[in-house]
């Protein structure tokens, strides 16, 4: 029987856990705390931080890990990759590439000015170095967070110097980067790749609360009603485009992306990883195409399952996130799941929403196809 760690145990990580289980593999797990709601659905489970590469690799090694894992976790990509170099054991990119990946400016850095669809961009150690930025407006945020964690959109450097120490503060290499502030539609791009061959990819709208800064995600739909064919086709060039550049040739790929006022794709970013948001659950029930079962069956034998045969339906298939603001006590029956497909809940009633970006969060997400108008 084979056994996999799976990096970290919070929500994201409960999917790959269960779909572990499905298959007969042993999952153990480890994370920096031991309140992590999957913990209780691993077969082992050890309290190591996941950015702690030696406490990892001494994990595994002393388990008998067969792979080492995350899903939907930036922080955990680069410690997966570098554990599973050091042990011998099977990955999808390099630790270099997760590391460039993993840092914004890495990112742009390594796509360079004339790479199309890549942002105008400065990196930020000091609020005067920020306070010295010429574009706006911009979005500013640490080169190193996730989940949205301190990003502002700043439209000045008023803006700049008020925001700067927050946006600082979540960066563990201490810094921030200034991107050039793209107006229009936001979509998603969920990929696969296969020996630097894309084997599936399908472009999905996300729509964010408005009244919180950072682009704090609120909902996904699919198919995208922002695109047209040529926008649609482009953004997915573009992240094909920017996953070999940065060295993403196996394995699944994310992207956020912009449409400008001339719709043309604007990369936000690129993650070699599926993303945090269950997309691979909605483009389940929306095609068939299993990207979670794809991801493991090609890490684990070598082989993926994607196939061109998948039918495509006219209706839309949406994915909410069922949010609250944080600090208030959860209650599910607020919330109308009628002719969900798929419900899942984070919290029970009664418990209390945690603070993670300081203003509200995802307390579970429900699947439902749309009504057409």
């Amino acid at each position: 029987m084979k056994k996999i760690l799976i990096l970290g145990a919070g929500n994201a990580q409960i999917d790959a856990i269960e779909y572990c289980h499905r298959q007969g593999i042993t999952v153990a797990g480890c994370s920096y705390t031991n309140t992590d709601a999957g913990i209780p659905l691993l077969d082992e489970f050890e309290q190591v931080d996941i950015k702690d590469i030696d406490g990892v690799s001494d994990l595994a090694r002393r388990i008998g890990a067969d792979a080492v894992y995350s899903v939907g976790s930036d922080l955990a990509v680069p410690t997966a990759m570098a554990v599973s170099e050091r042990l011998g054991l099977p990955h999808f990119i390099s630790y270099e590439t997760a590391m460039i990946c993993h840092s914004k400016h890495l990112t742009r850095q390594k796509l360079g000015p004339d790479f199309e669809g890549n942002l105008r961009f400065l990196v930020c150690s000091s609020v005067e170095e920020a306070a010295a930025a010429d574009i706006f407006p911009a979005m500013m945020k640490p080169v190193d967070s996730q989940g949205q964690r301190g990003c502002f959109r700043v439209d000045s450097r008023e803006d700049i110097i008020a925001h700067f120490a927050t946006s600082l503060d979540y960066s563990k290499e201490k810094k921030v980067i200034i991107e050039e502030f793209v107006d229009g539609p936001e979509v998603s791009v969920n990929a696969y790749l296969q020996g630097g061959e894309l084997r599936f990819a399908i472009v999905s709208d996300r729509y964010v609360f408005d009244e919180y800064p950072g682009g704090i995600i609120k909902k996904h739909m699919i198919p995208s009603t922002f695109t047209n064919a040529d926008a649609s086709a482009e953004s997915i060039d573009l992240t094909f485009r920017a996953a070999k550049a940065v060295g993403a040739y196996d394995g699944p790929v994310y992207a956020q992306i912009k449409i400008d006022r001339d719709g043309h794709p604007k990369l936000l970013e690129i993650a070699p990883r599926l993303d945090g948001c269950h997309m691979w659950n909605l483009i389940k029930h929306y095609c068939g195409a299993d990207l979670l079962d794809a991801t493991f069956t090609h890490l684990l034998d070598g082989s993926a399952v994607l196939t061109d045969e998948y039918k495509y339906p006219a209706d839309t298939y949406s994915l909410t996130f069922l949010s609250m603001e944080t600090g208030r006590t959860f209650d599910r029956s607020i919330y109308d799941t009628a002719g969900a497909e798929y419900v899942c809940w984070y919290y029970d009633t009664g418990d209390t929403v945690r603070k993670l970006n300081g203003y509200i969060e995802k307390c579970g997400y429900m699947i439902k196809r749309e009504e057409q108008s």
